[in-house]
């Protein structure tokens, strides 16, 4: 029994390591591809989609002139968001400048180009999301910022809220040394024609042109904007029943877009709704409703009507369902075609992107301005 003891601790100890001997190669080579997998999603391919807008008048009378426009401004603003995220550059960066093309571009419902309240000012909405941090800015009801959704992320970034509005909002983007220009910049007489006609429509006074514009041109019939009696009380008269109210022209603007670090962005910007009356706001600056970013389920630019987005949450919602397992197109179209339009008047469409699937998109109108970007890939560009 004595000499037994030390022959059972030597068979013991090599037992043991021989275990801890042949459990080290199994650990190593464990280790290996998990390192390995980590090293292959250090670095994302990058991808980024943008929209200009959901509706339906445009689409039906739409020419090879126009649609060759829009074709050219919808590659230059793909190619703007691109260019930073093929220098490696942030999503966030990449959303932003595509956003600010678009912007500047009066062909789209955005910035310069915005779409008139009632009174025949631009009001302008912003909104802009960080995925990576769920970091957020938006603004709504400005009148003097070039570039709306520059003030959205300088409210995200310089300050401890997530939305400002109005006057106040103005007065933080001057303070903030942001770019400002006068009514006649953001004015196009397209636009104007088109906000004359919707408020003509709906038996509501056409207010006096903004200062700087220039008089109405002779070329255009119908433009008698005296005030009638029953219109007086214009521009916070309620239109008259049965009128389009909600018109799917040129709308809102927005892009998603993933980095070569997986992180993605959100950003939308809008003139908002032709002779809404002044303070309406839509779904574009509000969170989770037409604008959102996650990295742990995805990024969502929504266009058209915005009080039935609101309604649903609806870029959010697309978040949880993708969370929930569906992917990205399941998710978006449930959304877009089955929810959206189960509320009466429910119309637009949304851009979608997640940290490891290919930008999407889904709408439920006549047609979408949509255009996307995979690294590798040649861009895509959609008019009709």
């Amino acid at each position: 029994m004595i000499c037994m003891i030390p022959l059972r601790r030597n068979l013991l100890s090599f037992t043991l390591s021989c275990v801890v001997l042949c459990t080290i190669p199994s650990a190593m080579n464990a280790a290996t591809p998990a390192t390995d997998k980590a090293d292959a999603t250090s670095s994302h391919h990058w991808a980024i989609a943008i929209h200009g807008g959901a509706g339906e008048s445009e689409w039906e009378h739409m020419d090879a002139a126009t649609a060759a426009a829009y074709q050219a401004s919808l590659t230059k603003a793909l190619a703007a968001g691109a260019a930073v995220l093929q220098r490696k550059g942030k999503a966030l960066d990449a959303v932003e400048a595509a956003v600010e093309v678009l912007e500047d571009d009066p062909l789209f419902n955005a910035g310069r180009g915005a779409a008139f309240a009632a009174d025949g000012t631009n009001e302008m909405d912003a909104a802009i999301m960080d995925g990576a941090t769920l970091s957020a800015g938006s603004v709504a009801a400005v009148q003097f910022t070039r570039h709306p959704i520059a003030l959205a992320r300088t409210v995200m970034e310089r300050t401890p809220y997530v939305m400002m509005v109005g006057p106040g909002a103005d007065a933080f983007s001057r303070a903030q040394r942001l770019e400002q220009q006068p009514p006649s910049f953001f004015f196009t007489e397209m636009r104007w024609q088109e906000f004359a006609s919707i408020m003509r429509q709906t038996n509501r006074t056409v207010p006096p042109r903004p200062a700087g514009v220039g008089p109405e041109p002779k070329a255009v019939p119908g433009s008698n904007t005296a005030p009638s009696k029953a219109s007086l009380s214009a521009p916070f008269a309620i239109p008259s029943s049965n009128p389009p109210i909600f018109a799917h022209r040129f709308g809102t603007v927005g892009a998603v877009a993933r980095d070569s670090e997986g992180h993605i962005a959100a950003a939308t910007s809008t003139g908002g709704m032709q002779g809404k009356l002044p303070g309406r706001v839509g779904d574009s600056p509000l969170i989770g409703d037409g604008t959102y970013a996650s990295d742990r389920s995805c990024a969502v630019s929504g266009t058209g009507v915005g009080e039935y987005f609101i309604r649903l949450t609806l870029a959010r919602e697309i978040c949880t369902l993708v969370e929930q397992g569906q992917s990205p197109q399941q998710a978006a179209d449930h959304m877009i075609h089955t929810e959206l339009p189960g509320l009466k008047g429910g119309e637009g469409g949304v851009i979608v992107l997640t940290p490891i699937s290919d930008p999407i998109w889904s709408s439920n109108t006549l047609g979408m301005f949509r255009a996307r970007q995979i690294e590798g890939s040649a861009p895509e560009i959609h008019v009709k």
